[in-house]
């Protein structure tokens, strides 16, 4: 389904709720999987999160989680220590051509039983799940965070814990801390160096805990750009921590630097508001190697401003949904941006004038849809695909449309 995009006013004033965090959500049902006493209050409803969700509970050999990445590489090292049980796990076409060789290597040397059913490297993963007594491995953590995240997860739960040691830097940092500090609330015992993580065996189950969900930082960076291409007003984001576990929480300082100002009400709520009379930047440069995701909110709120920017810090986005960077180069250009792509690297020279009617491939990627949606507030444009957002929020194209943005059905 293909949307177009149109806007007859240029000031918002609006309150919006945002789905719960995709990335506590599937962290948490991975621990509530060893815990049952553990439940969960503002569960993300995004097609990832419900992928992991039936497949921590199905009953058959065969599990696809489709698109999922998160949900496969978790599920990986979850599935291989469930004693005398056998999974074939698998994804979709674009699932298959993402690495997870540094995962499965890791784990085969801690005593893992997988074996690849396709391509070396790749999933389809053949898994016989086994009790794991090996306790120290060498992980390359410039990768993915969810490679380390995915072995801390099971950490507490293996006979002799868990000792990782990390080579070169870890990428995306704060998605390792969110990991650590929800296995510290339910007790585990951590010691988190820079280049190694040790892990205890958690010795006692803990009681009943509740964990109530933030809302998704991620999801809140789209209405930070909607803002700051608007020329007036506020927008209201639903429970949001000053103190926040999500590494996209640093959007409070970063569009600080396009003329938006975040306010911390009570009742975990934010307040969004655009500053008026605003000196914005000409160039705009920033490493996101410790939140790569918002990238293309980013880079697009810098084509609707006419500012322009050199992002670094992007070597994980060629292994995402899509190849990122390259579908970035794609779309930016329809509108008439230069863009000069290198391996880990965007750099951008808007255009004097946006380029009327554009189509935007999305290439499967709901950050690809989302993100490219602000730009209505310059020009309207369509969106190819557009349900694809369902990936990560559902509700996506209903809440926008109370930004008074007209989103119809388009061929």
């Amino acid at each position: 389904m293909n949307y177009a995009l149109s806007s007859s006013s240029q000031e918002i004033h609006q309150k919006i709720i945002l789905p719960g965090s995709k990335s506590e959500s599937n962290r948490l049902l991975i621990l509530q999987s060893f815990l049952p006493e553990i439940s969960l209050e503002n569960l993300s409803d995004s097609d990832d999160t419900e992928v992991l969700k039936q497949s921590l509970s199905c009953k058959q050999r065969i599990i696809d989680v489709g698109h999922a990445g998160t949900a496969m590489r978790f599920l990986t090292a979850y599935f291989s220590i469930q004693q005398q049980k056998q999974f074939l796990l698998t994804g979709s076409k674009r699932m298959q051509e993402r690495p997870i060789g540094i995962l499965v290597e890791a784990l085969k040397k801690l005593g893992a039983k997988i074996e690849y059913d396709k391509n070396e490297g790749y999933p389809p993963l053949k898994i016989s799940g086994k009790e794991i007594v090996q306790s120290e491995v060498n992980l390359q953590a410039n990768v993915s965070s969810q490679y380390i995240s995915a072995l801390l997860l099971i950490a507490p739960f293996l006979a002799n814990g868990l000792q990782l040691i990390l080579e070169q830097k870890i990428t995306s940092a704060p998605y390792v801390e969110m990991t650590v500090n929800l296995l510290k609330e339910l007790g585990a015992k951590i010691d988190f160096q820079l280049d190694k993580i040790s892990v205890k065996p958690l010795k006692s189950i803990p009681k009943k805990i509740n964990f109530q969900i933030e809302s998704d930082w991620s999801a809140a960076s789209y209405f930070y750009s909607f803002l700051a291409l608007s020329k007036k007003g506020s927008i209201q984001l639903s429970y949001l921590k000053r103190k926040s576990l999500q590494g996209d929480s640093c959007l409070v300082h970063l569009y600080k630097s396009f003329g938006v100002k975040t306010s911390f009400l009570s009742n975990q709520r934010i307040l969004l508001e655009k500053i008026q009379n605003f000196n914005q930047p000409t160039f705009y440069e920033k490493d996101l190697s410790a939140s790569p995701d918002l990238a293309q909110t980013i880079v697009v709120t810098c084509l609707g401003l006419s500012i322009g920017c050199k992002i670094t810090g992007l070597h994980t986005l060629k292994i995402k949904e899509t190849d990122r960077l390259q579908a970035l180069k794609n779309e930016l250009e329809k509108f008439g941006a230069q863009i000069r792509l290198t391996e880990t690297s965007l750099l951008m020279q808007p255009p004097k004038n946006l380029n009327q009617d554009v189509k935007v491939q999305t290439y499967q990627d709901h950050r690809m849809a989302m993100s490219f949606a602000p730009l209505v507030l310059r020009t309207p444009l369509v969106i190819q695909d557009a349900e694809v957002v369902s990936k990560s929020f559902p509700q996506f194209w209903n809440a926008i449309k109370r930004l008074q943005i007209e989103v119809k059905k388009s061929i």
